[in-house]
């Protein structure tokens, strides 16, 4: 049968000085393991020599928690038959890897263990050891393991683990009597106690003492002592539990005692020892183990009673010393199967042995006693606890047992079935006494036992605050008041235990602010504010830290709705300071997760909340909110929040807007209409005046008579006329005249609409070329490779261009950012904000002036954007100079003046 195989580390290629190779040769819960040397060469190799030549059936590696390595390879060592068993002489065998987990997932607080099957021969064991994994907590590089188990079986021949007849070899009878029924027909079977779990978790002392009782257990089944096999097995049971207890406390004397506080290590000791002998006791482990020389154990009474608790460790203080009865001496005794059925004893009246044993029911099954006739004159007493609670509760259960044993351990079985009680009067009066016990607790008492009765009292709370009985409930938050106000400065209770029991207790208070019933909704959200006030917790802000953690959106409505009333009651109370414990990154992930909830209550709220915080942090509210676009404005709630944001802003509303463009554009229509109208009376009247000449130019029929003609006054004539200057009615085709309202306009051949160059060359192929190529104003766009306005690039991106799903626009800057690179973008907050009284250039990502005129020097001035490389080719192409330039487009409007 495979077991586990004893081994001895022989060789290791390195290890750190208070952690070397040879801790793996042992197993317990103090084992510290082995750890490779700092800033080590890998790979890293370590030799087990096993104690004579085995089979291997199963490896296991329990690795370090942060000293992880990536990969462990196993190699098998034999040593040939004619050669000298040493390690010099041992030939490997490759048998496979194993690779680690980085431990991430667990914040490199739990240990991985690596169980490999394997069916390999050999006297040694290597282990291949690869390089560590990178992480903040291993610092030096090394790799560390704590443990390493190997089970298998040893061979006497080298052709044993070949035999089918191995394990039916008549002469192997004795150890087939030692396997057990099971193992007899599983050969390959392996035992739970060889596990490397086993041994690492349990007090050493345990662990021997279970093998024991499990050779027993096994040797009882092989000769039909079931009812011993039973008992056995019930007591292996409970013994693992006690192991890993002591276990646990061996590790905490440890710390203490590198820690140099000896009282505590004392305490821990004396605890241990008081512990085991009470658990040795209780399951007359002498008896099981039958070392007394006879199988017989104590006469045992076969009367159906309720089953005893649980030894419990009871905490060793000057108050309340143990008290033990002493133990019994056994009777004379015969093998355990052979024994007579004990008579019953009773100390009234002798009952007969029922034929068979009554069946046990749970206790709300049980019928209702019947209630004796009471006797004149003698009323009996009624019973009388150490905490001064009078009457006989219900008895606790088994499951209720197991819950509440660390507040049994403190307080009593009497007590807490009390706080267990389904008449609620018991259950306040349980609340009172532990209230009363905790006050009287000297303030010299040990630190242990404050601590221990504080976690024991907090438990009780909890189920309290969730009592449906308004007076539980009270006697609850009363009891809990005093724990924070008084019981926790007298004792000087440390910080992460007040933190411990806020946190624990804020979950129940939570949870009861969404009660049916008003009152308990509004004690429980007024003690909630009032306990983050309390001199203690309020340094610790774990009660804002508690109340802003994000809610699913399926918390019930009524739920939902106290959480963010809770929520805004702390931030009128405490404000976002730095040491309040809220925050805009808190609060704001938890109102955007109150808004996606189904509950329109819940909604409102959490509104509220958002404004106020907007009147505080602007851009840092929004920033948590979707994009301010048309497409989000359509959400009912996101449109008035943002209204309420431009209120507050000093900007007119989107409504305002859309009205006041509507009225822009009615007056612009209005006046291009009036012009058109002006322009086209300007046109009749020089067709009328053309009609005119023509009509004079033609000839009469009617006779005319002719005046003589001075020769002398035509020439002077002639030359007065060649000496004037022409009149405006022959230029008015060219130029117009501005003395006056005249609304005609330039020709606008061979002018860019939008740097305002005039050339020549500016014919429709001319003016697409400049486009494409020249005209600062423009840009390419790098998607879709259209010529866009640099001054409204942003939006093309956003809602035009071919790749506008790849884009998000930034709430800070208002440029469109790709989405691979939003997240980092919107996190590091690093980009120039917008300011809405000015532009923003896509380009150089700066503000600029407001309108036409403020793009136009930006991207065409000589101190324009850096970025625009079109800018220096128009700058040397049209230089700025004092006059004007032959390119340079003539100012146009009522107001200004053509030269003459």
């Amino acid at each position: 049968m495979p077991r586990k195989l004893p081994f001895r580390v022989i060789h290791a290629s390195g290890q750190d000085e208070s952690y070397r190779a040879s801790e793996l040769n042992y197993h317990s819960p103090l084992t510290k393991g082995w750890q490779a040397s700092r800033y080590c060469l890998y790979p890293q190799d370590i030799v087990l020599q096993l104690d004579q030549r085995c089979r291997l059936r199963k490896i296991q590696i329990l690795s370090h928690q942060y000293l992880i390595a990536t990969k462990i390879e196993f190699f098998v060592g034999d040593v040939p038959e004619d050669m000298s068993p040493n390690l010099e002489n041992a030939r490997y065998t490759r048998l496979g890897y194993v690779s680690l987990s980085d431990n991430e997932k667990t914040g490199f607080k739990a240990r991985e263990l690596k169980s490999v099957h394997v069916d390999a021969v050999g006297l040694y064991l290597k282990l291949n050891i690869h390089k560590n994994h990178i992480n903040k907590y291993n610092i030096y590089n090394q790799v560390g393991i704590i443990a390493i188990n190997v089970i298998g079986e040893t061979l006497k021949g080298p052709s044993d683990f070949m035999d089918p007849e191995y394990y039916l070899d008549p002469d192997r009878k004795g150890q087939l009597d030692d396997l057990g029924l099971d193992t007899y027909n599983k050969p390959d079977y392996i035992s739970p106690l060889d596990d490397l779990a086993f041994d690492m978790y349990q007090d050493p002392e345990i662990a021997g003492i279970i093998r024991k009782l499990e050779k027993k257990k096994q040797e009882a089944v092989l000769q039909e002592r079931f009812d011993y096999a039973k008992r056995l097995k019930s007591a292996i049971t409970e013994l693992q539990k006690v192991g890993e207890k002591l276990g646990k406390y061996e590790v905490e004397k440890r710390q203490a005692v590198e820690n140099e506080d000896y009282d505590k290590a004392k305490l821990k000791k004396v605890q241990m020892d008081e512990y085991r002998l009470q658990v040795y006791r209780d399951l007359n482990l002498a008896d099981l183990l039958e070392t007394t020389g006879s199988r017989h154990p104590q006469v045992i009474d076969l009367e159906p009673i309720r089953q005893a608790t649980p030894p419990r460790l009871l905490e060793l203080t000057p108050r309340s010393p143990i008290q033990r009865s002493p133990p019994r001496t056994p009777p004379p005794r015969t093998p355990y199967d052979e024994r007579p059925l004990p008579a019953l004893k009773s100390k009234e009246t002798p009952r007969e042995l029922p034929s068979t044993p009554p069946q046990r029911t749970s206790y709300d099954e049980r019928p209702l006693p019947v209630k004796p006739p009471a006797v004149p004159d003698e009323e009996p007493e009624p019973a009388e606890t150490a905490g001064g609670i009078t009457g006989e509760p219900e008895p606790l259960t088994e499951k209720d047992l197991r819950e509440a044993s660390a507040a049994i351990d403190v307080f009593g079985e009497q007590l807490v079935s009390k706080a267990y009680s389904k008449t609620w009067s018991y259950r306040e009066d349980a609340l009172l006494a532990v209230y009363k016990q905790m006050q009287d607790l000297p303030a010299t008492a040990p630190k242990d036992e404050a601590k221990s009765m504080l976690r024991a009292s907090i438990f009780l709370v909890k189920k309290a605050i969730d009592d449906k009985v308004y007076a539980v409930f009270k006697a609850g938050l009363h009891l809990l008041k005093m724990i924070l106000t008084e019981y926790v400065p007298k004792h000087k209770i440390p910080k992460q235990d007040t933190v411990w029991a806020v946190e624990r207790s804020m979950q129940n208070l939570l949870h009861k602010s969404g009660d049916t019933a008003v009152r308990n909704r509004d004690d429980a959200k007024n003690f909630v504010l009032e306990m983050a006030r309390y001199p203690e917790v309020k340094p610790t802000n774990c009660v804002p830290h508690e109340a802003v953690k994000p809610m699913k959106n399926t918390v019930a409505p009524r739920l939902g709705q106290s959480r963010c009333e809770i929520v805004e009651m702390l931030y009128k109370d405490l404000g976002i300071k730095t040491n309040s414990g809220l925050n805009i990154d808190n609060m704001m992930q938890f109102c955007v997760a109150a808004l996606g909830h189904h509950a329109g209550e819940v909604r409102d709220v959490s509104e509220r909340i958002i404004k106020a915080l907007y009147k505080e942090e602007r851009q840092a509210v929004k920033d948590y909110l979707p994009a301010d676009d048309d497409k989000t404005r359509k959400i009912t709630l996101y449109r008035q929040l943002f209204e309420y944001f431009d209120k507050v802003d000093g900007k007119p509303s989107k409504a305002d807007v859309r009205k006041q463009r509507s009225d822009e554009e009615t007056k612009k229509q209005a006046e291009i209409e009036a012009l058109q109208k002006q322009l086209q009376s300007l046109k009749d009247m020089a067709s009328g005046k053309q009609d005119a000449k023509t009509n004079q130019s033609k000839p009469s029929n009617k006779p005319v008579a002719k005046k003589p003609v001075d020769e002398n006054l035509l020439k002077a004539d002639k030359n007065k006329k060649k000496n004037e200057p022409p009149k405006k009615s022959k230029i008015i085709n060219k130029k117009p005249a501005a003395d006056d309202d005249d609304t005609s306009v330039y020709n606008m051949d061979n002018i860019c609409i939008f740097c305002g160059e005039r050339n020549e060359s500016f014919t429709e192929e001319g003016l697409d070329l400049h486009y494409w190529k020249h005209c600062p104003m423009l840009k390419r766009c790098t998607n879709c490779k259209q010529v866009v306005e640099i001054a409204t690039y942003t939006d093309h991106l956003l809602n035009e261009c071919e790749a506008k799903n790849d884009y998000s626009k930034c709430n800070r800057c208002t440029e469109a950012i790709p989405k691979s690179e939003y997240d980092q973008h919107v996190s590091e907050k690093s980009c120039n904000a917008a300011k809405s009284s000015s532009n923003h250039c896509p380009l150089c990502h700066q503000n600029v002036s407001s309108g036409e005129d403020g793009w136009k020097n930006h991207l065409m001035g000589k101190d324009g954007c850096k970025q625009n490389p079109r800018r220096l080719l128009s700058l040397n192409k049209n230089p700025p100079t004092g006059g004007t330039s032959k390119n340079k487009p003539k100012a146009t409007g009522k107001n200004k003046k053509t030269p003459r």
